[in-house]
């Protein structure tokens, strides 16, 4: 019998599939001993048999009846008694953090009877009222699913009766008052009263965590974190712990570590007199832990300890939410703390260098995504700037953009090209979508532990919080600065998440200092290397962890001579994709063309002889740059309607000239051209390996421009390891076609040059045929290179241009897609042709030499899914290729690729 309810005391961190992230640690609390309110948790197996079913399963309600029995004996009070009533939280916690996108009710069991009761136990009538209308307004919001403002409009409008800003201005009379006004609220906006019993209260916000696990926002932020969809989220019931039975109460939340900067010491917010809520919700500006001794030295010091305690037994940052009732310590949460790109390399190299993790553990602590943030550029220091404002420093990165007030309005003005920055007085789960549009968020209020600052970290977005120096208006769509300047919306701010500065205007960026360390320009380990940036050096001592460790090598895609010397200084162990087509626009079009609309041999041979030393001098610097690693040079792919004007551009032309009188042979005749060459599907037309069967002399030309310039670099000293690559091959009769081609030019070049010559003839794989025929393929290929793009595509049945913009979006809203198949493998379907490509292929050719060159050589998850097969490679853009690396080193080393 499936057992769905577990008390706290029966459960520790490794339960996290079926306890959540939350009751695994609540569990691991209170094994260890810490001072953890009791509770216990229903299990997300509940939640998933809920979301299948509709409703609970059958035995759910005895067993939280059985232990809600268990907590009331303990607890030794019932639950909404009328006189000291026990209360409860109800609060949601999935596998994985998804900080404020989930539900939340507190003080569950307060009615009109019980509040009287509270109020004579804790001898403070307006805690008891403040309690009992923060449980009508979470219960009504997220049970009822009442739209806040009603209630945000009421508290409001009783601050401004009472003449004050301040909640905690606002006393019992006040609250009571404030008490019906919300009652009445749920009467008129859900149609019903609110519940008087606490069971019923108790079983509905059971309910509605199960339900947030399909809402919007909690749908969006899995598909941005790639949180799969089917996992559903725990619902942990405790005891309550009051932080507002006045100045010696309070809340708080902190982190053993800097989770922005990695730094050593204690970070967090505390709230005096206030619940959970306040802290994360950034409502009020908090004050710091430091404040939190001055106030309470016994509990601050018993906090420290646990804290470090806590960092000890996870061996990693932290992140606790705490409560201090009256002078009592008691822990709420602990998880392993979000953190930011710096941070995470910080503080991996910080626990190596304290013991408390070697390096291979290290190495699974940081990310390609993580190492990608910390490549994007930042501001110039020595641009003029004006500072109109100083926040917290949550999210570091440098962003610009114009000013926008609300969500819609982000999502509105960033479809149509604008780069925006979100500005609130503080961000709740429902700006979610404007916060993934915006290129930075700045709130007003709230802190380092605010949900503007956790949602950011954990989405790389550049933040900056807690601006007390201006001041938004959401509703009039400006903001002020102390010096009394109107910013309306779209003006243009820049703002440094790394600082907390907030800029007028687009201020220029730089590169990052882990960019100028790839580059070659800062060496870690160099005399003098003290001024080199922390964040610098602890990139370098993870890389070299991680090329140490990988199987797999990386290598780039490059066209050019100057992408491929910037690429081998980025790391790259050669070039996994050369695409020749490139090599044929701008100057060269002319050729192009004149070799399509060629009607004799003798003229196709004389422009193709044109194009040879053309094509010869590209490789022959590509071969420089990579000398002594492997170049794989595709033959020419696209479709030849990509080197000709547009049909219907060409078409009005022509008609215009004629009516003028004015027409011309050559126009007429690239006319004839192009209607002949035009093709209904051009992506499945007259491409790769059948270009070069059609097309006499194509194939041979590209293919003695390769081997004379590897001849050229061999007779100056030079070690050119040459991989040609025949593109689109379906039958194995195709490759060995064109192969034998190639092998009689090699014949010819070898005679003509006298140099020794070793190279490799291979295939792309990227029609499903050509990967289920890939034991016939393997009889003559001496590699394959896995096209995952064209893969994907012709797997799906997707035309890649057409169908991004005509349905993805709406894909990914109803679930059918967690990602798009273009950025990370699709593992179960071209993943699977992936896999049985290499098993046939190999099962003929033992040591055949597997690759892949799609964009997903550089996708941190599809790169895991590679090692996985046993591809020796991979390649992607030179700017990637680093990402590889580490991606790779983690494969190797047994660890996910998980990044959340």
């Amino acid at each position: 019998m499936t057992k769905f309810v577990y008390d706290f005391s029966e459960g520790n961190k490794d339960l996290k599939d079926l306890l959540g992230g939350k009751g695994a640690n609540l569990a691991e609390m209170t094994r260890m001993g810490l001072p953890v309110p009791p509770g216990f948790t229903i299990t997300s197996e509940a939640c998933q048999a809920y979301l299948a079913s509709g409703r609970e399963p059958s035995e759910m309600a005895a067993e939280v009846d059985e232990h809600l029995v268990e907590l009331e004996t303990k607890m030794g009070k019932k639950l909404g008694q009328s006189d000291d009533p026990l209360l409860v939280s109800v609060r949601s916690g999935a596998k994985f953090s998804m900080p404020g996108m989930m539900e939340t009710v507190l003080n569950i069991g307060l009615n009109d009877q019980s509040v009287r009761g509270l109020a004579a136990q804790a001898g403070n009538e307006r805690f008891a009222f403040d309690s009992y209308r923060r449980l009508i307004q979470m219960f009504g919001k997220t049970v009822l699913d009442i739209d806040g403002e009603h209630f945000e409009g009421a508290l409001d409008e009783a601050k401004r009766a009472k003449g004050t800003k301040n909640d905690l201005d606002l006393d019992a009379e006040d609250l009571r008052r404030l008490v019906e006004t919300y009652k009445q609220v749920v009467v008129t906006r859900a149609g019903r009263e609110f519940p008087q019993d606490p069971k019923e209260q108790l079983s509905l916000a059971i309910r509605a965590v199960f339900d947030s696990w399909n809402a919007p926002r909690a749908i969006l932020y899995r598909r941005q974190e790639r949180i799969p969809s089917d996992l559903g989220t725990a619902v942990n019931i405790c005891s309550m712990v009051f932080g507002n039975l006045g100045s010696d109460s309070g809340t708080g939340v902190a982190f053993t570590r800097d989770p922005a900067s990695g730094a050593k010491g204690v970070y967090g917010d505390y709230l005096q007199n206030a619940q959970g809520e306040d802290v994360v919700a950034g409502i009020r500006n908090t004050l710091s832990l430091a404040d939190l001794e001055n106030l309470d030295k016994k509990s601050y010091d018993e906090l420290m300890g646990i804290m470090s305690q806590l960092e000890e037994h996870y061996r990693d940052l932290c992140d606790i939410e705490f409560t201090i009732e009256r002078g009592k310590l008691w822990m709420l949460q602990t998880r392993v703390g979000k953190r930011t790109a710096a941070a995470a390399f910080r503080i991996a190299t910080q626990l190596i260098d304290e013991g408390l993790i070697d390096e291979n553990e290290a190495l699974q602590r940081v990310t390609g995504a993580q190492l990608a943030q910390l490549m994007f550029p930042h501001f110039d220091e020595r641009a003029a700037t004006q500072k109109i404002a100083q926040g917290m420093n949550a999210s570091p990165g440098a962003a610009v953009g114009k000013v926008v007030f609300d969500s819609y309005t982000a999502i509105k003005w960033s479809r149509s090209g604008e780069k925006v920055i979100l500005v609130r007085r503080e961000t709740n789960p429902d700006d979610l979508d404007g916060m993934i549009a915006a290129q930075g968020i700045l709130t007003s209020r709230g802190g380092k532990t605010s949900h503007a600052a956790v949602v950011a970290r954990g989405m790389g977005k550049t933040c900056v919080c807690g601006a007390e120096g201006i001041d938004v208006d959401t509703k009039a769509r400006h903001f002020t600065t102390k010096d009394g300047t109107v910013h309306p919306e779209g003006t243009v701010i820049s703002i440094d998440g790394t600082s907390g500065e907030v800029f007028l205007g687009e201020v220029p960026v730089v590169d990052s200092p882990v960019v100028r360390y790839f580059e070659g320009e800062l060496d870690p380990e160099a005399t003098g290397a003290d001024e080199v940036d922390d964040i610098v050096k602890a990139v370098h001592r993870i890389m070299k962890v991680a090329d140490g460790t990988r199987r797999m090598a990386v290598r780039a895609n490059s066209d050019t001579e100057e992408d491929s010397a910037r690429a081998r200084r980025f790391g790259a162990q050669g070039i996994g994709l050369c695409r020749t087509e490139h090599m044929f626009l701008g100057d060269r079009r002319s050729l192009v063309e004149a070799l399509i609309l060629a009607d004799t041999d003798e003229e196709r041979e004389r422009q193709l002889a044109e194009l040879l030393p053309l094509q010869r001098q590209d490789f022959l610097g590509i071969f420089e740059a990579m000398d002594g690693l492997p170049v794989t040079i595709r033959l020419l792919d696209p479709p030849l309607h990509e080197f000709l004007p547009d049909i219907t551009e060409l078409s009005v032309r022509v008609a215009v000239a004629e009516s003028r009188g004015e027409a011309r042979e050559g126009d007429l005749r690239m006319l004839q051209a192009v209607h002949r060459l035009h093709e209904q599907n051009p992506m499945l037309g007259l491409r790769g390996v059948r270009l070069g069967l059609v097309i006499p002399g194509l194939f041979e030309m590209q293919s003695r421009a390769i081997l004379e310039a590897a001849a050229l670099r061999v007779k100056a000293g030079g070690v050119p390891r040459v991989e040609i690559m025949v593109p689109l091959v379906g039958a194995v009769q195709e490759f060995e076609a064109i192969k034998d081609d190639i092998i009689s030019v090699a014949r010819e070049v070898r005679q003509e040059t006298g140099a020794h010559l070793e190279f490799l003839v291979g295939t792309m794989i990227e029609l499903p045929r050509a990967a289920l025929t890939a034991d016939q393929i393997a009889e003559s290929a001496e590699f394959f290179s896995f096209g995952t793009n064209d893969l994907t595509q012709t797997t799906w049945g997707f035309s890649r241009d057409d169908v991004e913009a005509a349905f993805f979006s709406h894909y990914l809203e109803k679930g059918i897609f967690g990602v798009s198949p273009f950025e990370s493998l699709d593992r179960e379907g071209v993943g699977e042709l992936v896999r049985i490509g290499a098993e046939r292929g190999r099962s003929v050719r033992p040591q055949l030499k597997l690759g892949v060159c799609g964009e997903h050589g550089g996708d941190p998850d599809s790169v895991h899914f590679f090692h996985e097969v046993g591809l020796d490679y991979v390649s992607c853009s030179p700017f990637r290729v680093p990402v590889a690396r580490l991606e790779a080193g983690r494969a190797n080393g047994g660890g996910g690729s998980d990044s959340r």
